[in-house]
């Protein structure tokens, strides 16, 4: 009954139609967000590279309903949020999450971070630690990936021709190796629609280009409360399971396997994720 009940709600559409889409102006562009409202404790959830903030839409209903004001962002590049950028590092993500909670007057937060934005989540608790209380990092990726010359020669041919938009949401698509929400082919479509307007693809190729040694020689240093959320068979990863160890381990966070899941455990098996996020959040509190 609860695993039926995240997996047929909400659509895409009733996410969008959930209130209109807010924007924060700051130096360089303005950051397109969403906001439940209310006076609970505050969640921020950041989108991975290439995808929009409605990747939280199943989760973002069951915050809310257990009490939290549920603030979803699109990161610079994508979605409503401004293409163009002179920065599109995780570290830059984090100013922009921290100016956000700033701008709602947010005493402290947990952040959500999927993919690199678990980076962004990371540096917003390293450059304000008293504003943000917790993180949870979904499929994070925070160190540089060792890639073979295949797979490098595959991504510069994927992005080098008119077909990029279709092979980048083919790659999203094997994402989702156990099962898809019912409403995946429209969230894909949107996020093809995305990427073809001026400057997002430029953004993107951008942003996969970028090392992230900074954030991996950061992690040491975080003390921030951290669950690693990881599907054990992501695909961005040559061992999922071992690189959640190690960042738990670097981290001294708690861990979180779904057995069967890939990169977006927290939309392919909301039912699993979302009572351990609460259970984690909620811990915070206490």
């Amino acid at each position: 009954m609860i695993a039926a009940a995240f997996r047929s709600g909400p659509s895409l559409k009733e996410d969008s139609m959930a209130g209109l889409t807010k924007f924060l102006d700051i130096d360089g562009g303005r950051i397109a967000y969403d906001d439940t409202g209310g006076h609970g404790p505050v969640v921020l959830a950041i989108p991975g590279m290439g995808d929009l903030r409605s990747e939280y839409r199943a989760l973002r209903p069951v915050l809310q309903r257990a009490g939290y004001r549920v603030l979803t962002m699109d990161v610079r590049g994508f979605g409503e949020t401004s293409a163009h950028w002179t920065d599109y590092s995780a570290h830059a993500v984090g100013r922009d999450a921290l100016a956000l909670l700033t701008h709602l007057d947010a005493a402290s937060a947990v952040v959500l971070g999927n993919s690199f934005a678990a980076g962004a989540a990371l540096w917003a608790a390293h450059d304000a630690p008293t504003r943000v209380s917790g993180v949870v990092l979904l499929g994070p990726i925070v160190r540089d990936p060792k890639a073979s010359a295949v797979v490098k020669l595959a991504l510069a041919i994927g992005f080098a021709g008119p077909w990029r938009v279709w092979f980048w949401t083919t790659y999203w698509n094997s994402l989702f190796p156990s099962c898809k929400p019912t409403d995946h082919d429209q969230v894909k479509a949107a996020i093809a629609q995305n990427l073809k307007e001026a400057g997002r693809m430029k953004a993107l190729r951008t942003m996969m280009s970028l090392s992230k040694a900074d954030t991996a020689s950061m992690l040491p240093q975080s003390k921030v409360p951290a669950l690693v959320v990881m599907g054990s068979k992501d695909p961005d990863f040559a061992d999922p399971r071992a690189e959640a160890n190690w960042i738990a381990e670097t981290l001294r966070a708690q861990i979180l396997m779904i057995e069967g899941a890939g990169h977006y455990p927290h939309a392919e098996r909301p039912d699993e994720v979302a009572p351990r996020i609460l259970s984690f959040i909620d811990g915070l509190r206490g």
